[in-house]
């Protein structure tokens, strides 16, 4: 695998960024992929995950830090979705401006709130090919009121509230606004605050602009290019019910598929079998959506 740090602008900002492709192309372009990142999501976390399973299958992956995460320049603390999916469309301009792409051949993948990110950014881009959406949310105040219990979500909406008067919105930490579950939260401990920035304070504006983010609003834009919806079952953090709505309001063609008692994200680690399950309907969806690989690679597969 060949790894490149590059970067591009977004509303003037300059978003860093990881360009993944396979060692041997073997001439032609390839089929590009934007893995997107969730709540307090890093590059280096699950986009990179995603690379590494989906780069092999003959796909150039790029992951990259939204504004004001990771070295991207942007305020720190800010968390607003809408601003994320002109992240994502920035990526996608730069993505079809690579020569080792199909301009033709781009998707999106998306995880948790990212899933609702990258739906939102397709319904604005034609260019966008196929969308995987995976643990995704469709209403930003619906799924953020089922992580709360009734005091708690109370206190966060004073809150909010409360900031809308003040000239410098307050930061709070981030799992305020969206509280984990017990097996997240252990996994969120073991596994994710090793990277720097996880975990950082986030602004009582972004909460209020989380409330407003409704993708379920836009996915019928997404159609016809191809749409998957993949969720689990137990899933305390983002309820299932979030990608069930997705599919209700999609056009065709769309997939929906439940994975039978996984929650969040306990499960994202490369060799555990759920996670090797999503990472190969993400990558059969795509081959479909997409195709696989550059021509001469193709040829060379349909070798006896």
């Amino acid at each position: 695998m060949d790894t490149r740090s590059v970067s591009f602008e977004s509303s003037g900002l300059r978003l860093d960024g990881d360009l993944r492709l396979p060692a041997a192309s073997g001439g032609g372009q390839l089929p590009g992929v934007i893995v997107c990142s969730g709540y307090q999501g890093l590059k280096d976390i699950h986009p990179a995950r995603f690379a590494r399973t989906l780069v092999p299958a003959g796909f150039a992956c790029l992951g990259f830090d939204y504004r004001g995460f990771g070295k991207s320049e942007g305020q720190v603390g800010r968390l607003v979705p809408q601003e994320q999916v002109e992240d994502t469309i920035a990526a996608v301009d730069f993505m079809t401006s690579l020569p080792e792409v199909d301009p033709a051949r781009v998707g999106l993948v998306g995880w948790g709130l990212g899933g609702g990110i990258v739906i939102a950014a397709a319904a604005a881009e034609p260019r966008v090919r196929a969308v995987a959406a995976l643990n995704g949310i469709g209403d930003g105040r619906r799924a953020t009121e089922a992580a709360h219990d009734e005091e708690s979500w109370n206190r966060l909406l004073s809150r909010i509230e409360a900031d809308r008067d003040r000239s410098e919105s307050e930061c709070v930490p981030p799992f305020d606004v969206l509280p984990l579950d017990r097996v997240t939260g252990e996994y969120a401990h073991d596994e994710l605050e090793r990277y720097a920035g996880f975990g950082s304070e986030v602004t009582l504006e972004s909460a209020a602009s989380l409330l407003d983010f409704r993708p379920e609003a836009l996915v019928s834009r997404i159609s016809p290019r191809p749409l998957l919806l993949v969720h689990g079952s137990d899933n305390r953090l983002n309820p299932p019910a979030e990608s069930v709505e997705l599919h209700r309001l999609a056009g065709e063609p769309k997939e929906l598929v439940l994975l039978p008692g996984a929650g969040h994200t306990e499960w994202m680690y490369d060799d555990h079998p759920t996670f090797r399950q999503v990472a190969e309907l993400t990558r059969s969806f795509l081959e479909r959506s997409l195709g696989a690989g550059t021509p001469a690679q193709t040829a060379a597969a349909r070798e006896p």
